[in-house]
């Protein structure tokens, strides 16, 4: 609920049509619907592209399978939740506002002066709060030894490359 609100009170910020406004927020609301699932019996119904995730973020590419078998054909949102946990070269503005407001939600209780600053900085600064994130999320997983997925590092490559 949080990400949505966020979503769509960038959405009117941004004077985006009633329309986009409503799919900001349906990105925000639809992004973990399936996040209490048991993972395992979600990787069957996800493309073999994501075989490779931890069981903690197959929910995205499982909402998007989900919308997609109920004839949801918007590719942009339907990118949007599936890459809304790593990022990924193709997201574009609706993609990453989804991306960051999922990191900067006020639910969450860690770097919290930081993120509020960032959220202060939102809709206008998108591109460039974004690739803070990135940049951000990127250094945390060198720092503590752990594995990169080539879905961030194309994200981080498009962002710096002004795509």
């Amino acid at each position: 609920m949080r990400v949505s609100l966020l979503l769509g009170n960038w959405a009117e910020s941004l004077h985006l049509s009633e329309i986009e406004t409503a799919r900001w927020r349906a990105s925000g609301y639809l992004h973990d619907a399936l996040r209490e699932d048991d993972p395992e019996a979600l990787r069957p119904k996800i493309p073999s592209r994501f075989g490779n995730w931890p069981p903690e973020m197959l929910h995205g590419p499982a909402v998007t399978e989900k919308l997609r078998s109920e004839g949801i054909l918007d590719d942009e949102l339907l990118s949007a939740i599936a890459y809304h946990s790593v990022g990924h070269k193709s997201l574009n503005r609706l993609g990453r506002a989804l991306y960051c407001a999922d990191f900067l939600e006020p639910g969450r209780m860690f770097r919290v002066e930081w993120c509020e600053s960032m959220r202060a900085r939102m809709p206008e600064e998108l591109n460039n709060v974004t690739t803070e994130i990135v940049a951000a999320r990127i250094s945390y997983t060198i720092k503590h030894g752990l594995e990169l997925y080539s879905e961030s590092v194309g994200f981080w490559n498009a962002l710096v490359n002004g795509r």
